[in-house]
């Protein structure tokens, strides 16, 4: 069992003040923010590796390609990769994380991809005595090698990083050429959902975005970033040649309410009804299996056009 005294420094008055302020938790999450920065904020190497709570799958998945996966004591529910990863912990989903749940493991460090929240329980648990280090992300193949680097730096074994990151920079050199003589690219158009009819799809800077560009392909949404509705219109213009869906991926989206959906019929994917699926660690994980997805996707996308 945890020790809650580690998370004493920023929760002592936390019984005071929501019996005083009820719902004001605004306040007390303004006074967490204005707590003297913990001494183990800016930490890049863990004093301590032997239990390291994993939150990200892309991160999970360095430690085991490194093969230091014997410093893991949990993960996160992104963690779905390697198989063995299933058998740790499972502190929580990354993006709904409670300090308790993290620290219920007695952590000796936390490994974190940049993202993870919500921000007041990443701020509680960056104010603990349990060292915290958040490795970035950006959805390229420099960002993969950054979090190689960054991982393995954290857990002591910089040597194998380095080895492992030239590894995988070989693999996505090779496989972002698999695509490089192409000329008519596809333009694709990732969905996240439908609700209510409508359609959530990926603009810029985000993991899909990332994807479709190192594929060789073109996105087929403009004029906003992140996770956005679309009108049908603005579907329609896209004019997508390919949807690109993720498989074990919130509530299911089946073929004929995807392609029954108006909009997306007048499109010339929906016209031929194109459609991939792919599983979702596996296409937007930006880590070690990347280079494989980038090949997966360009064989469905382009078929006997990718040259090995």
């Amino acid at each position: 069992m945890v020790s809650f005294s580690r998370l004493a420094p920023v929760l002592s008055l936390a019984p005071v003040l929501r019996s005083a302020m009820g719902p004001a938790i605004g306040l007390c999450l303004a006074f967490v923010a204005l707590q003297p920065a913990g001494a183990t904020e800016g930490t890049a190497v863990f004093a301590d590796p032997s239990k390291i709570a994993a939150i990200g799958g892309s991160i999970t998945e360095i430690v085991y390609a490194l093969g230091e996966e014997k410093h893991l004591v949990a993960r996160d529910s992104t963690s779905r990769y390697p198989k063995a990863a299933l058998e740790l912990p499972d502190v929580g989903y990354m993006r709904a994380l409670s300090p308790e749940g993290v620290l219920s493991v007695d952590p000796t460090g936390i490994l974190a991809l940049h993202g993870s929240g919500p921000k007041e329980a990443v701020d509680v648990l960056k104010k603990t005595s349990v060292p915290f280090i958040e490795v970035p992300e950006h959805y390229s193949h420099e960002g993969i090698l950054e979090k190689v680097r960054i991982v393995g730096k954290a857990l002591g074994v910089d040597a194998k990083a380095e080895v492992l990151a030239k590894e995988l920079d070989a693999k996505l050199t090779a496989a972002e050429r698999q695509t490089a003589s192409i000329k008519e690219r596809k333009r694709i158009l990732f969905v996240l959902s439908i609700q209510g009819g409508k359609i959530l799809a990926a603009g810029s800077e985000t993991a899909a975005d990332g994807m479709v560009k190192l594929v060789g392909g073109v996105n087929a949404v403009e004029g906003f970033s992140g996770y956005k509705q679309m009108s049908d219109e603005a579907i329609i213009t896209a004019r997508p040649d390919v949807i690109l869906m993720m498989s074990n991926a919130g509530p299911p989206v089946s073929d004929d309410e995807l392609f029954g959906n108006p909009s997306v019929a007048s499109t010339p994917a929906g016209t031929a009804r194109k459609l991939i699926r792919i599983d979702g660690g596996y296409l937007l994980g930006f880590g070690p299996r990347t280079a494989d997805a980038i090949h997966d996707l360009a064989v469905s996308l382009y078929g006997g056009q990718v040259t090995d």
